[in-house]
This record gives C-alpha cells, sequence and structure tokens, in this order.
C-alpha cells in the first residue's frame, strides 16, 4: 500500500510546481499585457509631470513677483486722472513738487538695481541734484522709485501716476545709501508716510466727496497717520480717529511668512491673503477689477462702503486688471520667506535658549502662538478682553476680533533694522507698544504671570530669534 501511495504523493506535488512554472513563464513573456512595461512608462510620466509642476511654480511665482513690484491694474485713472498726485510730484500744481530728499524724508525707496551704471556714478561724483523734482521724475521713468509708476506724455513730462503693491510692503536694505539699496519684498515699510504722500495730492476732493465731508478734514486725517501706518477701513466706516483723539490708522503690516494659516489682517474676519489682495486693489488702490462682499452692505457697520457700494463691484472681464492677476501675486505673497536672524548678532544665543522653555511653559505664549506658525491653524483670533485691549480696531471689522499675530520676523522692528532709529519698534495693530519689553510686560500683568525681570529679557531673545 506505501509503494502505491509514494508515485501519488510525487504526482500531487510535482504537477502544482509545473503550473507553477508554466504560469510564472507565461506572465514573463507577456509581460505587456499584465503591466510589465507600466513599472518604466509612469516613471516617465511622473517625471515629466513634476518638471511641468516645477516649471509652473517657477513661471507662476515669477508672474506674481511682476505683478507685486509693478503692477497698478489701472489705478493710476484715479490717482493721476482724479488726485492729480503727478503734478504735486512735478509740481506743475504750481506747488514746490517732490525732490528725491523730499521723497525719502517721506519714506520712499529708491531701487538701486534700477540705476544705471553711469547714474550711480554721477551720484557718488555729487553730480545729481536732490533737491530738484525733475530728478524725481527721472527717477520715475526708471522704474526705480519702489512702489510708484509714472505715465508719461510723448513729450516726456508726466501724465499720471500709479501705485503699486510694494510701495507699503517692500522697503530696500539701503546698500547704496539710507533709502536708497536692493528691493527687500514682504517687508512693511514702516518709514512711509502714505498719508501724508496722498495729502500732497492735487485734488483730494474725489475722497472728501466719498467721506462726505471737505477737503481740509480729509488732510487732517492722511497727515494723522505718521511713519508706517494706514487706514484701510477709513473708505469702509469714515472714522478718522478713535475714541481718544488718536489717529485710526494702523501698522503697514509684513508680507513675508503668510503661508499656512486663514487670516492675514489686524484684525478678524476679512478673510485670507487672496481675498486682502482683491479687496486693496480694488477699494484702497482703486485699480479696476471685480469685487464681492455683501457685508459691506451694513449700513451701521460700514456706511461709506455701503453707500458706494463697494461689496459689489464688477466690470466687464476685457476690461478687469486684477482678477486674473490675483493666483499669481497670492502665490508670490506665499513664497515670501520671513528674514532669519542671526544669533549672536540679532539675538544672545544662551538667553534664548531659557526663552524658548518659558515660551511653552510658565509664559503661555504657545497657547495662541503654536509653534513653528507662530499663530494659530484654523480661526486665529481673539476677542479683544481675552487680550487685555480696548475693542475700537476689532469693532471695525467683520467678527469684532483680533487676529493672532504671526511672531517670524519680529527682531526686523524691534532692532529697528533698514528703518530710521524713530521708526522702529511699534508693536500691535496700532504700534501702541514701543517695545517688545513692553509687549512682554502687558501680558505678563493681563494674564498674571509672575515672570521675574531675567525671564522677561530671556523670552524676549527669544522672541527675536524667530
Amino acid at each position: 500500500m506505501r509503494t502505491e501511495m509514494r508515485p501519488r504523493v510525487l504526482t500531487a506535488l510535482f504537477i502544482p510546481t509545473i503550473l507553477f512554472a508554466v504560469i510564472l513563464g507565461f506572465i514573463l513573456s507577456h509581460e505587456q499585457a499584465f503591466g510589465g512595461k507600466k513599472k518604466t512608462e509612469p516613471s516617465r510620466k511622473v517625471k515629466k509631470l513634476e518638471s511641468d509642476i516645477q516649471k509652473n511654480i517657477l513661471t507662476v511665482i515669477e508672474e506674481g513677483r511682476i505683478v507685486f513690484q509693478f503692477d497698478t491694474f489701472g489705478d493710476e485713472d484715479f490717482w493721476g486722472g482724479q488726485l492729480q498726485l503727478h503734478k504735486a510730484i512735478d509740481g506743475s500744481d504750481g506747488g514746490s513738487g517732490v525732490s528725491p530728499n523730499r521723497a525719502l524724508e517721506l519714506g520712499l525707496k529708491v531701487d538701486a538695481n534700477a540705476l544705471p551704471e553711469n547714474l550711480v556714478q554721477q551720484i557718488k561724483a555729487g553730480q545729481i541734484d536732490f533737491d530738484d523734482p525733475a530728478t524725481t521724475v527721472s527717477l520715475l521713468k526708471l522704474n526705480a522709485i519702489i512702489g510708484l509708476t509714472g505715465c508719461f506724455n510723448s513729450d516726456g513730462t508726466l501724465s499720471s501716476i500709479g501705485i503699486q503693491c510694494a510701495l507699503c510692503h517692500s522697503t530696500v536694505n539701503n546698500s547704496f545709501a539710507f533709502g536708497i539699496g536692493q528691493r527687500l519684498d514682504g517687508w512693511a515699510n514702516h518709514d512711509l508716510n502714505v498719508g501724508a504722500i496722498i495729502a500732497t495730492a492735487s485734488n483730494l476732493q474725489p475722497i472728501a466727496d466719498l467721506l462726505t465731508t471737505d477737503v481740509e478734514t480729509v488732510k487732517e486725517v492722511l497727515n494723522s497717520w505718521g511713519p508706517g501706518k494706514f487706514d484701510a477701513q477709513l473708505l469702509l466706516d469714515g472714522k478718522g480717529f478713535n475714541e481718544q483723539g488718536d489717529s485710526a490708522a494702523t501698522l503697514i503690516p509684513n508680507a513675508f511668512g503668510l503661508a499656512g494659516f486663514n487670516l492675514h489682517t489686524w484684525t478678524g474676519g476679512w478673510g485670507t491673503v487672496t481675498y486682502w489682495n482683491a479687496f486693496v486693489a480694488n477699494i484702497e488702490m482703486h485699480g479696476k477689477g471685480t469685487f464681492f462682499d455683501t457685508r459691506l452692505d451694513d449700513t451701521a457697520k460700514f456706511p461709506v462702503a455701503a453707500k458706494a457700494g463697494f461689496g459689489h463691484l464688477q466690470i466687464e472681464p476685457e476690461e478687469d486688471q486684477i482678477t486674473s492677476k490675483l493666483p499669481a501675486l497670492h502665490v508670490y505673497q506665499l513664497a515670501l520667506p520671513a528674514p532669519k536672524p542671526v544669533s549672536g548678532l540679532h539675538f544672545n544665543v544662551d538667553a534664548a535658549v531659557r526663552g524658548n522653555e518659558l515660551f511653552s511653559g510658565k509664559a503661555q505664549c504657545s497657547t495662541c502662538h503654536t509653534v513653528p506658525l507662530w499663530t494659530e491653524p484654523g480661526w486665529n483670533v481673539h476677542e479683544p478682553d481675552e487680550i487685555g485691549i480696548d475693542s475700537f480696531q476689532a469693532n471695525r471689522s467683520p467678527d469684532n476680533t483680533y487676529k493672532t499675530m504671526n511672531l517670524e520676523g519680529l527682531f526686523i522692528r524691534e532692532l529697528g533694522i533698514n528703518m530710521k532709529e524713530e521708526n522702529k519698534g511699534r508693536f500691535y495693530h496700532d504700534g501702541r507698544f514701543a517695545t517688545l519689553k513692553d509687549v512682554v510686560n502687558h501680558y505678563n500683568s493681563v494674564l498674571s504671570l509672575g515672570l521675574t525681570d531675567q525671564e522677561k529679557d530671556d523670552l524676549i531673545e527669544y522672541l527675536k530669534s524667530l
């Protein structure tokens, strides 16, 4: 019986082996049908896709850079056509004009890379008159004044002026002279006196009409802003001053380090970067585009905007000079990295290490300023009483809150890098706290943290290291 079983057992083992070999051979000889070549073909397609993505990223960022630095969105029809700002610049309105020295006093910056070598040598030799408005016009022809675009007649005279995003959200590294250097896109220009510049315009009646007031009142409000400030809500609610009689303007925010979180303005509810770009391009810059926000129909909260119909701006697509540029502009801004401080130069390393422990511990900073966004993922806002300040500016926003600020780049303001000494510091939306020490003291009191003087100093060094 054993001898009869052995061949059957061997046969039972042999047949599956033969079948496996046959099937394997069939698969190997027909690898195309079974996806053999697909192992190489998708690889080529993936590489092509990755290459296309990389090219698209670079293309879009470059497009966004050009928009950020040079696009007026057609707003020269307002700043030049209506306000006649160009006449105040070249003096054709009968005034003294704006010389380069005066422009630098007002915080305007000059792109050194836009200056031809012969002009650079003439400036170094003292052969260029920086007290002559004609020199300012020449700089406009070179596209050298950051944030301003001059329009010219065939005879070379200035016919209009437009503004760009870079006017407020770029400065220079002062590599050539103070106010003249390489561009620093995304850096808030805290030397820029936007209000004083607008106040020089030859015809402020359009703004007065919008605010239903007189030109002198408009000038008073504009001149109250001071360096580094702008009031984006003025054309919404018409409030030029707070209850204490101080300017309602807020500090110009940085446009770097914006990726990864939602709200980007000082106050809450306005929306993302791309919302604010559309808002500013259409309403603040007075470009030609389309914009919708029915919240601006609130006659109690936004009487000026409601009357002007700012929440329902719409023009024909072929006339729209804003909407098509928003995607690239958005990508470029999100790609702007926050400047990195240099250890030992911008902050004390040992103190910053101790401050790091305080930040996540006793000082409770990380409760709201989440590492490494330095603000809160999601809806990053707080009620005024949570942070121990008044609600004036918060109440001018859609949801009556303040945004949790992202902390990257604080060292720039604290140390006054690339800005005038008198304009450094100034923290919170209105600059109410002169230094980071004042901010820390505020929270130490409001939250009863019990920080010692040494702990405060350590925490500040850590904040400067971000």
